[in-house]
């Protein structure tokens, strides 16, 4: 039970950041004493509780994207300038989440195995700490969600399909996106947040059921995995409210750092045979 709550604490503090939870979650499952991956299944599960965290937080906005495009379904309603925008926005956060789910299903099996190999893993860590660092650097803090285009919003979708690579990180890439976009940094977070919603919940609850018609595929049982996910839930609530108040005034540098300097250990690591792939 143990490392069940012990990967749930690392899943909820690294979803949110740009440091790619899975690679965390692959790379501490190996150091642990079963020296397993937890695997995709234990993964996708623990997130529908980092993913609730954003509902909670996010309620208010979520309730008025919700509403204004329920509205906007309506034969001659009238919009507002705030709620065209909001049904836009619930519009291209349908349409950004497609390419995730098509790539997802596609390509599950190859996702699940042959990319959870901690040499790409590591390679991703130090390859997209660059490209988040070179992108934020890059970007203009001109637009906000209010300008978000149809083409920006399917862009935003591709990014976020990266995400399927363990050590890209969902959120470092939608964001590294928007940077390049010319959106603000506050403004691509929080459409990184918004847009993972409908993916990692439909991911999550896949695998759950998964997990409960072939409990085989488990490393660990269902009651630690609940458990992983409930203290997700927490941590990653704490997370959220405290990047969006860092990411006001602050760059996304020191987690390019992080990223740059645990992928070259976790190289070094597997070259000598302190921890195997």
């Amino acid at each position: 039970m143990f490392n069940a709550i012990f990967l749930g604490i690392i899943q909820g503090l690294t979803e949110f950041l740009p440091i790619s939870s899975n690679a965390h979650l692959a790379i501490i499952g190996k150091l642990m004493d079963s020296a397993r991956d937890p695997g995709a299944t234990f993964t996708a599960i623990t997130q529908i509780g980092t993913e609730l965290a954003v509902l909670i937080y996010f309620r208010k906005d979520i309730f008025s994207i919700i509403a204004a495009w329920l509205k906007s379904l309506k034969r001659k309603a009238h919009l507002t300038h705030h709620e065209r925008s909001d049904a836009r926005l619930a519009w291209l956060i349908a349409v950004g989440t497609l390419p995730i789910v098509i790539l997802g299903y596609l390509g599950q099996s190859y996702i699940e195995n042959e990319l959870r190999s901690l040499w790409i893993i590591a390679t991703t860590l130090i390859v997209f700490g660059f490209l988040l660092g070179f992108l934020d650097y890059m970007g203009r803090n001109e637009r906000t969600l209010d300008q978000l285009t149809p083409g920006h919003g399917i862009l935003y979708g591709l990014a976020q399909s990266l995400a399927l690579i363990p050590g890209v990180s969902r959120s470092g890439a939608t964001i590294a996106m928007g940077r390049i976009l010319g959106y603000r940094r506050e403004s691509a977070l929080r459409y990184s947040f918004l847009l993972a919603l409908p993916a990692v919940f439909g991911s999550g609850l896949y695998e759950l059921k998964k997990a409960i018609d072939e409990p085989g595929i488990r490393v660990f049982t269902m009651s630690q995995t609940i458990t992983a996910t409930v203290v997700a839930f927490f941590v990653g609530y704490a997370v959220i409210a405290w990047l969006m108040r860092y990411i006001s005034t602050k760059s996304f540098t020191p987690f390019v750092i992080y990223r740059i300097v645990l992928g070259t250990a976790l190289l070094i690591a597997l070259a000598t045979g302190a921890i195997s792939a």
